[in-house]
C-alpha cells in the first residue's frame, strides 16, 4: 500500500503582504500563521511525515517552539528561489523514506484552514487515480481582463474554470520528474500538466483561503474560531 506524506514549501517572504516578517509568523489566534497549516496536515492519521522547507536564511523559525505539533514534524534548510525549486528540495529531503508510488500532499503555507474533511476527499478521490490532483473551487465572479490602462480589455467566459487550491497530491516518482525541469510553475499541478498529463480535479472550500493580503488574516481567524467552536 502506498504511504503518504507532505511538504510545505516555506521560503517565501511574502511581500505582497507588505509585512515586516514572512507571513507564515504572522499571529493568527495567537499561534504563528504556519503553526496552524502545519497542525492540520500532522494531525491526519495517514500522514506519516511532514516536511516544512524553510530558506536557509530563515532566523525566524527558531524564535518559536514547535514541540506540540509532535514528532512527525522535520524541518530543512533548503529552499529555493522559487515554489517549484523549494518543492523540489523538500522531495529530496524525502528520498530516504519515500519510494515511487507513495502518495506527496503538498500545501501552501500560508492556507492555514484547511480541514480534515478536505483532507479525506482528496485521499479518498485520488486513491486510485493514476496522474494525481488536487483541491479546487470553480469560479464564481464574473472574470475581466485588463488593458495596459487598468481598464476592461474583455469579460471572460468562467465555464470550466477552477481557482486552485492545496493541498495538490502526486506520487512521489511522478512529482520529482514533472519539477526536475520546471522551474517557472506556480504550483505542482502546472508541472504534471506540463508533462501532458491531466491532474483531477476535487471539490475544495473558499473556507480553504490562502493569506495574501492582510485582510485575508483576519478572515482566517474568524474561520479557524468557527471550525474550533464546531468541534469543541
Amino acid at each position: 500500500m502506498p504511504r503518504y506524506f507532505a511538504i510545505i514549501p516555506a521560503a517565501g517572504v511574502g511581500t505582497r503582504f507588505g509585512a515586516p516578517r514572512p507571513k507564515q509568523y504572522l499571529e493568527l489566534n495567537a499561534r504563528p500563521l504556519i503553526y496552524h497549516t502545519l497542525a492540520a496536515l500532522l494531525a491526519d492519521p495517514y500522514i506519516e511525515r511532514v516536511w516544512v522547507v524553510l530558506s536557509p536564511e530563515d532566523t525566524f523559525w527558531p524564535q518559536y517552539d514547535w514541540s506540540s505539533l509532535g514528532a512527525k514534524l522535520e524541518t530543512v534548510y533548503c529552499g529555493g528561489q522559487t515554489r517549484a525549486q523549494s518543492v523540489r528540495n523538500g522531495l529530496q529531503a524525502a528520498a530516504m523514506v519515500a519510494a515511487e508510488e507513495d502518495w506527496i500532499l503538498v500545501h501552501d503555507a500560508a492556507r492555514p484552514c484547511l480541514t480534515p474533511q478536505l483532507i479525506g476527499a482528496l485521499r479518498i478521490a485520488l486513491a486510485d487515480d493514476p496522474v494525481g490532483g488536487l483541491l479546487a473551487v470553480p469560479v464564481a465572479d464574473t472574470l475581466k481582463r485588463a488593458d495596459a490602462a487598468q481598464r476592461v480589455a474583455a469579460t471572460e467566459a468562467r465555464d470550466g474554470l477552477w481557482q486552485a487550491q492545496t493541498p495538490q497530491m502526486f506520487r512521489y516518482g511522478l512529482l520529482a520528474r514533472a519539477l526536475a525541469a520546471q522551474d517557472a510553475v506556480t504550483d505542482e499541478a502546472g508541472a504534471i500538466e506540463a508533462l501532458g498529463l491531466s491532474p483531477r480535479l476535487v471539490e475544495g472550500a473558499s473556507s480553504n483561503l490562502k493569506v495574501t493580503y492582510p485582510a485575508d488574516l483576519a478572515l482566517a481567524a474568524l474561520i479557524l474560531r468557527e471550525q474550533q467552536w464546531r468541534n469543541s
